[in-house]
């Protein structure tokens, strides 16, 4: 019991018997190292370490029910991890507790090819769940820039650059099997891709953030690998002739997969990290999918647009190496902004406002931006009205910080203003929970009452997404 009682911090409202338990039961897949702990309390975000006393790696749903009722008997908290990507804390453990690792629950249950459907296990990524479809001509198109799990990506109801095309995993899930606080299993909905039966649970479970339910699979749509793909990569003088030219072109309803916006900042930091030679200028990255007829036309009336606000000469990536390259660039930006200013960390933020506002939003933010001297390049899916700031910072630095997060403050107000929301992809988690009454008013008191009386011992992940009286 000593051994298992050194590993519990003064917050943590973990029981030892309850780990000693754990312990016995799951042998070598139960963990309470020091670094593996600190790994599972801490991931990308900037917030303040707080690792589990425990990492536990189930391998079925029976077993992950298991661990559900041995932690609800004491009270022991539950954190769900899939692949550590997430952005606002949702993966910290403030009252300890144990962190539950899918990396063990990764197998395709079950591909539907004349359905376009798949059944998968949480701890899967997408480009795992890709490579295992590459032969059917099949494909799951929800792309977030990280190889994140299929259950982290439910969890926080993920999109990213495709999401304006093909949807968000809202659109995406059909179905979830998810063990809930009192041990039973539900499985959310059937394969059927319309239904107006009863509640609709899976878009509840969507998005939670673990406090309602842990997922052990989900059913997912999947789409035919298209005939052509294209991409064009196109500067602009202005950012707000690059919004502008987002705004006609979803206005007209152009079948865009991807259109992507960087600032002359965030260009410099790929230019120099990915090694590509794109003018220092605001810069949109589109893609087209579809027949080569359609994508080219798709191509072409796109271009005619960003002439008319001051965009072009286009840059063409015909070939699959060309577009990958491209593409990584925009997914490598994280570790591109970490070279603008060697030693120092990135806040990340992200908001999301109605495609009407988008040019007023991003060159309001840009102009806080300069005003206040920090380096924090703008990227965004902005083809959904969803962008992101990257603000390199000194976590070091408490007068810093607080600058920081005074203009994260700033830009949240502002996008709410705009009948935006807080986030558009990277969930609340701790680092947005005080905006939630701001953004949803009353129906924060339902939130809360489905909280309660799904999880009544708030064991699933608590202090994350609502304050809990």
């Amino acid at each position: 019991m000593a051994a298992i009682t050194e590993h519990i911090s003064d917050s943590s409202t973990a029981r030892p018997e309850t780990l000693l338990a754990l312990k016995e039961r799951f042998g070598n897949r139960y963990q309470d190292g020091k670094s593996i702990r600190q790994q599972h309390g801490h991931t990308t975000t900037w917030i303040t370490n707080q690792p589990p006393d425990a990492v536990i790696f189930p391998e079925s749903t029976e077993e992950v029910v298991q661990i559900v009722n041995l932690c609800r008997e004491s009270r022991t908290p539950i954190i769900p991890f899939g692949a550590g990507t997430s952005l606002e804390g949702h993966l910290n453990a403030p009252q300890g507790g144990v962190s539950l690792d899918f990396a063990n629950m990764k197998r395709v249950i079950a591909v539907n090819a004349e359905d376009l459907d798949c059944e998968v296990e949480p701890g899967i990524t997408r480009k795992e769940l890709n490579s295992y479809l590459r032969d059917t001509g099949l494909f799951f198109p929800l792309d977030p820039g990280a190889d994140a799990t299929i259950g982290g990506m439910a969890g926080t109801r993920a999109s990213g650059t495709m999401a304006v095309r093909y949807g968000t995993m809202r659109d995406l899930v059909l179905s979830a099997t998810a063990v809930m606080a009192d041990g039973s299993v539900i499985r959310t909905a059937r394969r059927a891709r319309k239904s107006s039966a009863g509640y609709d649970l899976t878009r509840l479970m969507i998005g939670s953030e673990g406090t309602l339910g842990i997922f052990t699979s989900l059913t997912l749509r999947l789409f035919g690998v298209p005939e052509t793909i294209l991409a064009a990569v196109c500067p602009f003088k202005t950012l707000e002739g690059a919004c502008n030219t987002i705004t006609a072109a979803m206005q007209m309803g152009l079948g865009l997969a991807r259109i992507e916006l960087l600032d002359e900042l965030q260009i410099s930091a790929v230019n120099n990290h990915s090694k590509l030679t794109l003018p220092e200028t605001p810069t949109l990255f589109l893609e087209c999918h579809g027949t080569q007829a359609a994508a080219e036309e798709q191509i072409d009336l796109f271009r005619e647009l960003a002439e008319s606000e001051g965009g072009g000469p286009f840059a063409w990536a015909k070939r699959q190496e060309d577009r990958n390259k491209l593409w990584q660039a925009r997914h490598d930006v994280h570790w591109a902004n970490l070279q603008l200013r060697p030693g120092a960390k990135v806040m990340a933020t992200d908001v999301c406002v109605p495609m009407s506002r988008l040019a007023k939003c991003i060159t309001e933010t840009h102009a806080d931006i300069q005003a206040n001297g920090l380096i924090a390049p703008i990227v965004g899916h902005v083809g959904d009205g969803n962008f992101h700031v990257c603000v390199l910072t000194d976590i070091d630095n408490k007068e810093e910080i607080s600058k920081v997060a005074a203009f994260s403050d700033r830009l949240t107000e502002r996008a709410l203003a705009m009948d935006g929301t807080c986030t558009g992809e990277h969930g609340i988690g701790t680092g947005k929970m005080k905006f939630m009454q701001q953004e949803h008013g009353p129906a924060v008191a339902i939130m809360y009452a489905l909280k309660t009386a799904l999880d009544p011992y708030n064991i699933l992940n608590p202090g994350k997404m609502i304050a809990l009286k």
